[in-house]
């Protein structure tokens, strides 16, 4: 049996679990766990003191000087939300907090409150100077909130790392965007399970095997509530206010580089089916796995010889 070591953080709003292969395998994972608290102080939209705090503070002000890391993160963030029609924006605060979903005050807001909530929304809105190194938010009430593309970016550095400290196969999960360092030390790829989204946490409908790859989902079943038998799950489509109703249960993106995988999954679970399926053959480096309300399975053409669909499920591949 390979020498390896294990390690599981709360960090990031999310329990961030790594397995890491090698002689140097307990150094690797103490470099990454750190990085993560560092990171977290950085970009944290909850944390006082982190840069991202100061930039929302600031919103309708002045333009905030940002190091060159929460820059490229915003700067990444609002060309995602570029390609994808902003399917993906990280100025949907205001409405995320009138829904309440990640409280338990969750509610079902009026029209009238969620119009309100969305004139202070816009990805557009973020103004990035990189050769002044500032960032401005253009209204006063507008807020950035990194938490859906700053773990795909913590998830590429923890692989940087790794590779620094000589590791050749490793495994970090951070809350749901899971990514793999080489083959699994038997020389076989990794095998990254896909939820079943009618199932608990944990139970599977199928797997992709991955080497040197990224997956991250996005589902209605990660968070959600129900009021008179409708359910209201978290995400929210930022063009209307409203829990996304595309037609999907979850999507998933397969890719190299977490911090587009991050974006992307929320952004193509909002598109639905066709639309997310055109946006994701038009990029390069990227694939994914669409699951319908109708439980059928959608995979692009790049990913259908590493998707495997267990025996047993219910659940029809096309």
């Amino acid at each position: 049996m390979s020498e390896f070591y294990e390690m599981e953080t709360f960090c990031m709003g999310t329990v961030i679990s790594q397995r890491v292969f090698g002689e140097k395998a307990e150094i690797a994972a103490t470099k990454v766990e750190e990085e993560m608290k560092r990171l977290e102080a950085l970009m944290s939209f909850f944390l006082e003191s982190s840069e991202i705090s100061k930039l929302n503070r600031a919103a309708g002000k002045q333009e905030v000087e940002l190091g060159c890391e929460s820059l490229y993160v915003l700067n990444r963030a609002k060309y995602f939300s570029e390609i994808c029609g902003g399917t993906f924006d990280i100025t949907v605060g205001p409405i995320a907090k009138l829904w309440g979903i990640f409280t338990n005050h969750a509610k079902v807001p009026s029209k009238e409150e969620i119009d309100k909530a969305l004139s202070f929304t816009g990805y557009k809105d973020i103004i990035i100077d990189n050769g002044l190194g500032t960032a401005k938010l253009e209204r006063t009430g507008e807020s950035v909130d990194l938490g859906a593309i700053a773990k795909g970016y913590a998830a590429d550095r923890a692989i940087e790392i790794y590779k620094q400290q000589g590791i050749e196969s490793a495994f970090i999960n951070l809350g749901g965007n899971v990514l793999v360092l080489g083959n699994k030390p038997d020389g076989t790829p990794w095998k990254v399970g896909i939820q079943n989204p009618l199932l608990e946490r944990g139970q599977c409908l199928g797997a992709v095997k991955a080497v040197d790859k990224t997956i991250v989902t996005s589902g209605d079943y990660v968070r959600y509530f129900e009021k008179d038998n409708v359910k209201y799950h978290h995400i929210l489509d930022p063009r209307t206010g409203y829990p996304a109703n595309s037609g999907l249960m979850s999507a998933t993106i397969v890719s190299e580089k977490s911090i587009g995988a991050d974006a992307l999954s929320t952004a193509i679970f909002i598109l639905g089916l066709e639309d997310g399926m055109k946006l994701i053959n038009s990029l390069k480096d990227m694939e994914a796995i669409f699951i319908t309300k109708d439980k059928e399975i959608y995979v692009t053409e790049g990913l259908r010889k590493d998707f495997i669909l267990f025996e047993g499920t219910d659940f029809s591949a096309l």
